[in-house]
This record gives C-alpha cells, sequence and structure tokens, in this order.
C-alpha cells in the first residue's frame, strides 16, 4: 500500500514545505488541508502539486453538520476545493453535540448528506464520512463506528459516499473487522497513527507514530487491503513532540516504518509497545 504524508503530521510546514518533503523521501502523495490551501492560494497549491507529480490523497476536512446551519454552504465550497485539488476524497468530520440532543445530532448529519451528495457526484468528488473514537463524541463526531458511517453512506453509490477508516478511532470496535469487509468500495481513505498511552490532558494530541502505541496496524492494513482497496495509507499524526521534530526526520522516521508494514518499533533495543501476555 502506496504511502501518503497528512499535512497534519508535520503540522508547521507551509503547502510548499510538505510538498517539498514529500518529493526528497519519494512519498507519492500529500493529505492536505484546507486552511494551510487557502493561505497559500488554491490554484497555487494545485500547481505545485502538480509539477512536484504528487496526489493529493484527502482534503481536510468539512462537515460538521450538527449545528443548526449544517454548514452547507461552507461544505459545497469545500466539494469545489477538493475537485480543483483533484483529491481523492474530501474527509467529513460529522460535528458534535450542540445541545445535548445526540440522536438530532445524527439526524443532522444524514440530512446534510442529502443535500451535499448530488452536488458532490455533479462535481466529480467522493466524500468520506469519518467516524470517530467516542471520546469525540461531544464536541466532532456524533459518528462512532464504521458501522455507523456505512449506514449513513448506504443511500449514494459507493462511488460518491464513502468512509474514512482512521485507525484510532475505530481500532477498539469489536464489529471492525466486519464492518472493514462490509465497507469494501465505500473506503475512500485510511489513514493510520497509533493509541499511545498515557493520554495526554488533550486527548486530540494522544496520536502516535505508527508502530508507538497498542493498535494492530498490521492486523488492520491486512484487512483493509483485503478489501480490494487501493489508495494510499496516509499517516495522520497529532503530538506535540512530533510537531516540534524536523520535517525531514519525521518523513524518513515514516518511511523506515512503512517499509516494515507498521510492525511495532524497536528502537535501541527497547520495544516501545508495553509488554502483553
Amino acid at each position: 500500500m502506496r504511502l501518503s504524508l497528512n499535512q497534519a503530521t508535520v503540522k508547521r510546514a507551509s503547502v510548499p514545505e510538505v510538498v517539498d518533503v514529500c518529493v526528497r523521501h519519494g512519498i507519492g502523495a500529500v493529505g492536505l488541508w484546507r486552511d494551510p490551501v487557502a493561505e497559500y492560494g488554491l490554484e497555487r497549491t494545485a500547481a505545485l502539486v502538480a509539477s512536484a507529480g504528487l496526489e493529493v490523497s484527502s482534503l481536510c476536512r468539512g462537515g460538521f453538520f450538527t449545528g443548526f446551519d449544517q454548514r452547507l454552504d461552507d461544505n459545497r465550497r469545500a466539494i469545489d476545493e477538493t475537485a480543483a485539488l483533484g483529491a481523492r476524497c474530501l474527509v467529513l468530520v460529522p460535528g458534535g453535540v450542540p445541545d445535548r440532543d445526540l440522536v438530532a445530532a445524527r439526524g443532522r448529519v444524514a440530512s446534510a448528506l442529502e443535500v451535499l451528495a448530488p452536488y458532490a457526484e455533479s462535481a466529480g468528488v467522493r466524500l468520506a464520512v469519518e467516524p470517530m473514537h467516542p471520546v469525540f463524541c461531544a464536541d466532532r463526531g456524533v459518528v462512532s463506528t464504521l458501522g455507523q458511517a456505512l449506514e449513513l453512506a448506504a443511500p449514494y453509490p459507493a462511488s460518491v459516499v464513502g468512509v474514512v477508516v482512521d485507525a484510532l478511532h475505530v481500532w477498539w470496535d469489536p464489529a471492525l473487522a466486519a464492518d472493514v469487509r462490509r465497507a469494501g468500495p465505500r473506503i475512500h481513505s485510511y489513514q493510520v497513527c497509533d493509541w499511545v498511552t498515557p493520554l495526554p490532558a488533550d486527548v486530540l494530541l494522544g496520536r502516535g507514530l505508527p508502530g508507538d502505541g497498542h493498535i494492530d496496524l498490521v492486523g488492520l492494513t491486512s484487512l483493509v487491503a483485503a478489501t480490494g482497496y487501493d489508495g494510499y495509507v496516509e499517516v495522520e499524526v497529532f503530538n506535540e513532540e512530533v510537531w516540534a521534530r524536523p520535517f525531514d526526520s519525521v518523513a524518513a522516521d515514516l518511511v523506515r516504518r512503512h517499509a516494515t508494514g507498521w510492525e511495532p518499533v524497536v528502537d535501541g533495543g527497547h520495544d516501545r509497545l508495553p509488554v502483553t501476555p
């Protein structure tokens, strides 16, 4: 499975810097974020990525549908940006619970897709609903399982609405293997990082580099590959220590880890994983 570097993993890198680091380390794709793209310029970004010979594995992010305005205009703009970049998909973060009514919040996700799916189809853009770990349900992700995301996608063609399989968000789910197999062609993005403990005060920053934590990334990658998924494995890490490292150091480390198939990392003779029976 080909490697992609999500821009969030080198958070302080500008668009030209993340493109440059991908090219120099032989990483064939980049996952871009809308704010840095807007800062550099959408047309300039599209031209730079194309001239570098890179593919945009995803654009992050649209969504946040659960507020009462559902951000439909912003999401139409995000779809247009995805089309302009030629990105493989637009990642949709569902949104949290604004008023303690979880059922209604999930309903607003479904109704937003009813509006946006035809718009995306006309633009040739694939929408990828990202289920999020339950710890994020209140503030950003009322869709907590891959199964729930597949139910939201089911009314639409797989070429229009699919899902993100993000290791951090789904690894804990007892139904994961069955749901990955069921997802099949609806897997529009596969993202990896690791779940490391102890978690920091800001749980959002509790992602580790692949191989440093508790997730069976070897097994999950095999499950995703067995569906026929032909996209990239995109490394997306939110971690202050990783962000403080030089971009080249992070990229070289990821290339090395990817070459091992995300086997648990052993550094200096000390396995970073906890010993388990």
